[in-house]
């Protein structure tokens, strides 16, 4: 299975400058009906809420997103990547490191 995490370009046209929920329906639509190819889950709009559902769900982390924003390749403070510490892969999945 493969997890799309947003859509850049639509039948050669560039989606960049589109606002990550347009992209995101985009996506949605796109995928819709596929079994594996799947957009990732989204999570609750309130920040300290979705770091709670990563936590419950046991997930690597994060992606916050301003969603006024265009797409821009790099770093910028406009999408932020949150990690929960000592995180690693396993063979069956992902997991966290035991203290």
């Amino acid at each position: 299975m493969l997890m799309a995490f947003d859509l850049l370009e639509l039948d050669g046209e560039d989606q960049r400058k589109r606002t990550p929920r347009e992209r995101r329906q985009a996506l949605e639509h796109l995928l819709d009906g596929e079994r594996l190819v799947l957009p990732v889950r989204r999570l609750a709009p309130d920040g300290l809420e979705a770091w709670k559902e990563v936590l419950r769900a046991g997930y690597e982390g994060l992606v916050a997103k301003d969603p006024k924003s265009p797409y821009v390749g790099g770093r910028t403070l406009k999408w932020l990547k949150v990690k929960q510490r000592d995180y690693r892969v396993e063979e069956r999945g992902w997991s966290t490191q035991s203290s």
